[in-house]
């Protein structure tokens, strides 16, 4: 087990606020104080814009932010030019789509997807289907909502040439079983975009080992700042790809009539990037990495069981992910809204999320208007379980359902 008491001590947060119990993990994670001291180092002893100075303080920044780049290489396997710093998870999935699909995609082509993701990877690819006249084919869910081999198998075909598809539900749970997913897809020529916002974070993920040909995830759902999230794109693909923002630091030679680009990753950073954020992930990978992936992934599974069973000693309640590899679940309280149940947690300091998690279909596939989602991460405590579980039953005393 993690010493989850002298680690709640890095977060201010919960320094400030005691009797919280913070359960809104997946939507994004809290920060800690490292992270905050390097945003605020950078922008107390720094505080300049990056590769365009000769100046010793650009010279210093310029290092500090593209070491930032090296260390989340080094966090997820792969080359330095082969991470691209984004506004975020989202704004690297549409980056894909809008560059790599815009120039690849034909009329006929196909684009397989799922139910379970996040709008930030299926919305791209409906916009981007419709322009270039291509097809968006679903992964039909199992009974549990999880995708399988199988089911992949029966929507794969000759005319596949990308796979859009999550590593692990935000609203779910389940981790996709994708080292065979990607493996069946490149036997048909086809490239996978990995959306893996919910795994990065939460257990390792080696994109040279999964052989993945982009993958997105935040900075602020992996304890880094807000602002900042994490493309990386095999470099040969990456260099094939044409920018979809023009400006500053990313042109290479412009004449009147004509342009080019730097190359990747710089060909996508237009204008000043995100620099103090970029630093600020930086720290949060080190972070981490000292606590250790696998073992915050065990711990998560744990305090996620340990909920699951206080779930099941109480009446009406509808678990939707019981068998959830990770450490979110996703419920109702019977005959209550999820935004009314949110309201009785929030008067005892739980904080969770309620609605559809920006996935609706996944929702609707559920028959639902949205579910009550507790998500955790290493910083919780078996008494933030507890918190919980009580928070549950007194929501349904409130509304007449226990």
């Amino acid at each position: 087990m993690l010493n989850v008491d002298k680690l709640r001590h890095d977060f201010p947060v919960l320094e400030e606020n005691p009797k919280l119990a913070y359960l809104d993990n997946a939507a994004s994670t809290l920060k800690p104080k490292c992270v905050i001291e390097a945003v605020d180092e950078y922008y107390t002893k720094l505080g300049v814009n990056v590769h365009r100075g000769v100046y010793k303080l650009s010279y210093l920044a310029t290092d500090a932010y593209e070491e930032a780049r090296s260390k989340i290489a080094d966090f997820i396997h792969a080359d330095f030019e082969e991470i691209v710093f984004t506004r975020g998870a989202s704004a690297a999935l549409n980056l894909v789509a809008s560059s790599y699909g815009m120039l690849n995609l034909e009329p006929g082509d196909e684009v397989i997807t799922t139910e379970l993701e996040h709008h930030s990877n299926c919305m791209p690819w409906l916009h981007v289907c419709e322009q270039k006249h291509a097809t968006l084919r679903y992964v039909p869910l199992d009974k549990e909502g999880r995708i399988t081999v199988e089911a992949f198998k029966s929507v794969l075909t000759d005319k596949t040439k990308i796979v859009a598809i999550t590593y692990v539900s935000n609203v779910m749970g389940y981790i996709t079983p994708i080292e065979e997913i990607i493996k069946l897809a490149h036997q048909k020529g086809a490239i996978v975009v990995l959306d893996g916002a919910q795994a990065v974070p939460h257990m390792p993920v080696d994109v040279k080992k999964l052989d993945c040909d982009f993958l997105a995830f935040s900075g602020h759902k992996l304890c880094g700042p807000t602002g900042i999230g994490v493309l990386f794109g095999k470099a040969k693909l990456l260099a094939s790809m044409p920018p979809v923002e023009f400006g500053g630091d990313m042109a290479d030679d412009v004449n009147c009539y004509t342009m080019t680009f730097k190359d990747a990753p710089y060909r996508f950073e237009t204008g000043t990037p995100i620099i103090a954020s970029a630093i600020g992930l930086g720290k949060a990978v080190e972070y981490i990495s000292s606590i250790g992936l696998e073992e915050i992934a065990k711990y998560e599974y744990f305090l996620k069981q340990t909920a699951i069973e206080g779930l099941k000693k109480i009446p009406n309640i509808e678990i939707y992910n019981a068998s959830a590899e990770t450490g979110i679940i996703s419920f109702n309280i019977k005959g209550v809204h999820p935004h009314d149940a949110a309201s009785v947690f929030d008067n005892n300091d739980v904080c969770i999320r309620a609605g559809h998690h920006c996935a609706q279909l996944i929702t609707k596939w559920l028959k639902t208007v949205g579910t009550v989602r507790a998500s955790f991460y290493f910083y919780n405590t078996l008494e933030d379980v507890e918190k919980f579980v009580q928070s549950v039953k007194e929501a349904q005393e409130f509304f007449g359902t226990l």
